[in-house]
């Protein structure tokens, strides 16, 4: 039974994408043509049939109802950072984008039921080399972060601000890390990298997104060079720098590797600081960069620091339940999403709902407190 309220096609075209199917895979999966499941998702008066709308919905892993209502988180390219923009297909950023909105409804649902950390990103204009490194000290000493002293965990450093990170595993291996702001900040993570250096400086890249780039497009090699110089300056804090890297006429690797154990940046990463800084000239940057290769180190470093996991969501699901008696599998309810669709942000529902007479839909919470707003 549909409900009283008109076909949203943009949600089917959501669901389409999040899920990797193409316009042809979606219909021999409902049995109906390519040319019908795009007049669904473009058409404002075009709506399936009952038995079509029930397929599509269990094909998709979402509730019939969730085609009925606006899409109001929908994430725009323009809205994104995107690491190698450049070369990533428009497919996979279509996916990707398709993950950040599903992403955001959940987070945006947490964010009307619970009190996450409040948001506290500076915003930061740049232009020279020393604009981003004070920039990425500026950023330091807002968080309470000291100038000499590595950071721990980048990952909980981040929440504490207000950004919520998640992965987005098996979506592509050509997008390394993808941010948005659509009132709360989000880092999605490519979880198939091994390396956890390099982990907390795409971490730190897309940091320096969120700083120096509001309502700033990017993806081009201008923005990706700042963000970089951004992440090795947050990380690699120029004036601790200066005093611990060693002053020698060849890289000593011993030297380096205790570098990475203290601050948790790829040996990689701590050459190129001491290039851009001026403490190695090129004959040395281009000899380490040659080494490093010869060791395999591009494809893996040894002495990787410990993974990091995101907290806040596992954190807020969990004191859904405590607090307010919703369960995971609620809120899934609630979101008109299977459980399936939560755990491909490893979000995993191993309860039943749990029979709350006080719980009711997010568009119903929606309606009433625009109804209130209204009076």
């Amino acid at each position: 039974m549909k409900p009283d309220m008109p076909f949203q096609g943009a949600r089917l075209r959501l669901a389409r994408l999040f899920s990797g199917f193409t316009l042809a895979d979606l219909g021999d999966k409902v049995s109906a043509t390519r040319q019908y499941i795009q007049r669904l998702e473009v058409t404002a008066d075009q709506a399936p049939s009952s038995d079509l709308l029930a397929a599509l919905a269990e094909v998709l892993h979402v509730d019939r109802e969730f085609f009925f209502l606006p899409l109001v988180d929908e994430v725009k390219e323009d809205q994104g950072h995107f690491r190698k923009l450049q070369t990533t297909p428009q497919n996979v950023r279509h996916r990707v984008l398709s993950y950040g909105t599903m992403f955001n409804m959940i987070v945006s649902y947490l964010d009307t039921v619970l009190t996450l950390p409040e948001v506290n990103i500076p915003s930061i204009s740049v232009d020279t080399a020393d604009d981003i490194e004070k920039a990425a000290e500026a950023c330091r000493e807002k968080w309470g972060l000291y100038l000499d002293a590595p950071i721990t965990n980048l990952t909980r450093t981040l929440e504490r601000a207000g950004v919520v990170v998640t992965t987005f595993e098996g979506v592509s291996e050509k997008v390394d890390a993808f941010s948005l702001v659509r009132g709360r900040p989000v880092i999605v993570r490519n979880m198939d990298k091994d390396s956890t250096s390099r982990a907390r400086f795409d971490l730190a890249h897309e940091c320096g997104h969120f700083v120096m780039h509001e309502g700033i497009e990017t993806g081009d090699p201008e923005t990706e060079t700042q963000a970089h110089r951004f992440a090795s300056a947050f990380l690699l804090p120029r004036g601790a720098f200066y005093r611990e890297f060693p002053r020698t006429s060849q890289i000593d690797w011993r030297a380096m590797f205790k570098l990475k154990e203290r601050w948790g940046v790829s040996v990689q990463a701590i050459v190129r600081r001491a290039y851009d800084l001026g403490m190695i000239t090129a004959v040395q940057y281009r000899n380490a960069n040659v080494y490093i290769s010869r060791k395999g180190w591009k494809r893996g470093e040894p002495c990787e620091p410990k993974p990091e996991f995101p907290e806040i969501i596992p954190l807020a699901i969990q004191a859904l339940k405590d607090t307010q008696g919703i369960s995971c599998a609620n809120m899934a309810k609630q979101l008109y999403i299977s459980k399936e669709v939560l755990s491909v942000f490893g979000i995993e529902c191993c309860d039943e709902p749990t029979q709350q007479q006080n719980v009711i839909s997010l568009a119903a919470r929606r309606a009433a407190r625009n109804a209130s707003t209204a009076h």
